[in-house]
């Protein structure tokens, strides 16, 4: 059985739910479909129980429907597990993961500006990437997302 099957056996088996939701997409790659209210106690498993001691990125998505955030988890080894989760169209929110991994802020910053993804707990801060006098309900990587002429400009001075 490979590294990755193992992952994926020991997943499966602590958490029935992810059943038909876990895939092995390529050699040392896991995809994970995860329920929101279930997000939490898998992430934390992998982080504190299955040696995923790095993250290497958080990607947000907009999917039409909705939006989904990929969490990047990685160990010794190159293995990377993949969690995805899906969230509502309508107050999109996700809670921060800083207290996992404290390189999650500028991520979980970024899913907040560029598609207005909610992260519950981030302490704080300034803007990222988008500078502080971006109009704070605009968010250019909505797939609907149509700049106003005031926007181009701030863009431009920016």
């Amino acid at each position: 059985m490979t590294e990755e099957e193992k992952i994926k056996q020991e997943l499966e088996g602590k958490f029935a739910y992810l059943k038909d939701k876990t895939v092995i997409k390529r050699e040392k790659r896991i995809f994970a479909d995860l329920p929101l209210d279930k997000f939490a106690e898998v992430f934390a498993y992998a982080a504190k129980n299955m040696g995923f001691d790095g993250l290497s990125a958080i990607t947000g998505l907009d999917t039409v429907s909705g939006f989904a955030a990929i969490y990047h988890l990685n160990r010794k080894g190159g293995v990377m597990l993949n969690l995805k989760v899906s969230l509502e169209r309508e107050h999109p929110r996700v809670n921060t993961v800083t207290a996992y991994f404290p390189c999650a802020e500028n991520y979980e910053r970024e899913i907040a500006d560029l598609l207005g993804i909610e992260v519950a707990g981030l302490p704080a801060g300034r803007r990222y990437p988008l500078p502080d006098n971006w109009p704070k309900d605009q968010h250019p990587l909505r797939k609907d997302w149509k700049p106003a002429p005031d926007n181009k400009r701030e863009a431009q001075n920016a």
